[in-house]
């Protein structure tokens, strides 16, 4: 039986502006500034320089002006806009795009002279025309890391799509050869086991260790990743010396041949600039926030003149409507970036004061066992905002200290009880691991049970699986994968 009913229900959305105060909320230092310079760019209404008391009027002024029929009468700039004449999209301010986070990355090359690199090397073998076609499509699908992810069936039937050219796999599996005989070794490889093996295979084979460790990575690959020495040794019929020569052969290779190119391309890492500056002194702390090259916005005088003209005449309403819309439009959204800027740097403040004030101890000397238990929930109470608001600030931001740079994630960590009641930070649990598992035997790492004794023995309140879930957060493998020879 269908029924009908009326239901009310509270949506709340973001406005555009909203939207993007959020995104100036995430962005960090060196990219704040980019996103500045490109707004002073884009909008002549916003200029460079401190604000000037005439400026500062949130409207012109509305101006008398005489009329023929009637006695003096007061109006704004508004006149001149009927709503009703405009099309939606020039009542909102257009001060950013969906392309806006592209754009405020740092631009980077991702692997483009790698794939050049191999090509040159290519152009110099002997191939047929048709080979040199394939051999160009299979160098378009190796990625950065120097590996072919995708299987030779589905690059021929992209080849038979795509640029009607008909190739079997066995054609390509001939060219693909070709490529893995290129520099670096191990590029082209389908997976770590072949990669290996193709840069083991370019070693001296006379030396007997070499010859082990193809062997190994040939026969026992599945053996020597989970770390299983003894069979390798009771099957090969070797000596513990003898096999730690060739796994130490096999440690030198590359698991990511086309890195080394990757990064000389650009993808190097960049330079943390903080985005908080904490300076100890005699009175206390004194934190500031890192303006760098952030300049002072003001909205342009020109820009406010030419609306104050605009306003005086009446006269020309239907010829200025277009010039004063524009006019407007820019000046709403200078106005409105400059306020989203100043809010942004409020809001940074007033978290990091509040995380300040929270892990006092931690911010005097550095030591990491004054740390306190925080989550985005406390700081959130602190400030009043909402924890996807500080959330939000902590995310890619960092704070430079007298004891170094540090990101602000860092200062967030739950809590663990100790025996004795005392509620300590999980990071001092985890450097307790760091600090157990660094030390440990190496031919009998300490397992997930042991290190979980070590810490009950020491009087925190903890379970097996929460130490397994520690040590993986640390990319720590399980004590099979840690054993050394």
């Amino acid at each position: 039986m269908l029924r009908q009913k009326l239901q009310q229900k509270l949506i709340q959305k973001l406005s555009p502006q909203q939207i993007q105060m959020i995104k100036l909320l995430e962005v960090p230092t060196l990219q704040i500034e980019q996103r500045i310079k490109k707004e002073l760019e884009d909008n002549p209404a916003l200029e460079e320089g401190p604000e000037e008391d005439d400026l500062q009027n949130e409207e012109p002024e509305e101006e008398p002006f005489e009329d023929n029929d009637k006695d003096k009468e007061e109006f704004t700039i508004d006149d001149y806009i009927d709503d009703d004449d405009i099309p939606e999209y020039r009542l909102q301010v257009s001060n950013y795009s969906k392309d806006d986070e592209r754009r405020t990355e740092i631009p980077f090359s991702v692997g483009s002279s790698f794939t050049e690199h191999l090509k040159s090397q290519l152009d110099l073998r002997e191939l047929t025309e048709k080979q040199k076609v394939l051999g160009e499509y299979i160098l378009g699908n190796i990625d950065e890391d120097g590996y072919l992810r995708r299987e030779l069936e589905n690059i021929s039937d992209d080849l038979a799509f795509l640029q009607n050219v008909s190739a079997s796999a066995e054609e390509l599996e001939e060219v693909l050869a070709v490529i893995q005989d290129l520099d670096p070794p191990g590029v082209g490889a389908r997976n770590l086991r072949e990669s290996l093996l193709l840069q083991i295979s370019r070693k001296d084979q006379s030396l007997v260790h070499v010859k082990t460790a193809g062997t190994i990575l040939e026969s026992f690959f599945e053996e020597f990743s989970k770390r299983h020495y003894d069979k390798i040794i009771g099957k090969l019929g070797i000596g513990e010396h003898e096999l730690k020569t060739a796994i130490d052969e096999i440690l030198k290779l590359n698991p990511k041949p086309g890195g080394v190119y990757s990064e000389s391309s650009g993808k190097s890492a960049q330079a943390i600039i903080p985005d908080f500056i904490l300076e100890l002194t005699e009175d206390g702390f004194d934190l500031h926030l890192n303006s760098r090259n952030l300049p002072e916005l003001r909205l342009s005088s020109a820009y406010s003149d030419m609306l104050h003209s605009y306003s005086r005449n009446k006269g020309q309403k239907k010829e200025m409507k277009e010039a004063v819309l524009f006019v407007k439009q820019k000046i709403d959204s200078a106005r409105w970036f400059i306020d989203a800027i100043r809010q942004r740097q409020n809001t940074l403040l007033l978290t990091m004061n509040a995380i300040l004030e929270y892990q006092r101890e931690y911010f005097i000397e550095g030591d990491e066992t004054k740390l306190k238990p925080m989550i985005l929930k406390d700081v959130a109470e602190m400030t009043g905002l909402d924890i996807s608001t500080v959330s939000r600030v902590a995310n890619s931001k960092y704070i430079q200290t007298h004891f170094g740079i540090m990101p602000l994630k860092f200062f967030f960590s739950e809590g663990l009880q100790t025996y004795n009641g005392e509620e300590v930070s999980t990071r001092e649990i985890k450097r307790i691991l760091q600090d157990c598992i660094s030390n440990e035997e190496k031919r009998r790492p300490l397992t997930d049970e042991r290190l979980t004794e070590i810490l009950q023995e020491k009087g925190y309140v903890i379970a097996r699986r929460t130490v397994a879930k520690y040590r993986e957060q640390l990319n720590i493998p399980v004590a099979r994968l840690r054993r050394e020879i």
